[in-house]
């Protein structure tokens, strides 16, 4: 974050972030959320520390895989989806929520070395199709594990409390 200037939302996100809170953001689309994203993952990997990237869709999932590879490595990211697998046991992983939900479900310990979820597009939540996938993430998510979640269409976030969850 050097030599950049933060919007107020970033700076109010990143200072919760360092004093261990989780943290909602719902800023309009090109806004610079996913800045706050890469500061967790930054801040994550510099700690020998791991980070969840959950995405609604597999072409969001790749697109993130492609931009967080050129970031950071090709030895930090890892993708897992449904069709994919490559890197698993990177510290920077991406993958679906589904992929996610039943990472906890099913496989928890391999989640015991990651301290970041974070959630793009939490606002699927809402999905009356899919939601549920956001609801047992969030009910079922580790107690170790902080979460970032990320919108553009939240559409109540002024009702949004802050409050420290762990």
């Amino acid at each position: 974050m050097e030599n950049l200037t933060l919007d107020p939302f970033q700076e109010e996100a990143i200072e919760y972030i360092k004093k261990g809170f989780s943290v909602v953001v719902s800023a309009p689309t090109g806004a610079g959320k996913t800045l706050i994203a890469e500061y967790v993952i930054k801040e994550t990997l510099e700690k020998k520390e791991g980070v969840i990237y959950t995405a609604p869709i597999k072409a969001l999932s790749n697109q993130k895989f492609r931009d967080f590879t050129e970031k950071y490595g090709k030895d930090k990211v890892g993708i897992i989806t449904g069709d994919v697998s490559i890197n698993s046991s990177a510290p920077v992983l991406i993958m679906t929520t589904e992929i996610f939900r039943n990472y906890i479900l099913q496989t928890p310990k391999k989640l015991e070395n990651k301290t970041w979820v974070i959630f793009d597009e939490i606002h699927y939540l809402d999905d009356t199709e899919r939601g549920t996938v956001w609801e047992e993430s969030i009910i079922f998510l580790p107690q170790h594990m902080n979460i970032l979640a990320l919108s553009a269409t939240i559409p109540n976030i002024k009702a949004v409390s802050y409050t420290h969850l762990r």
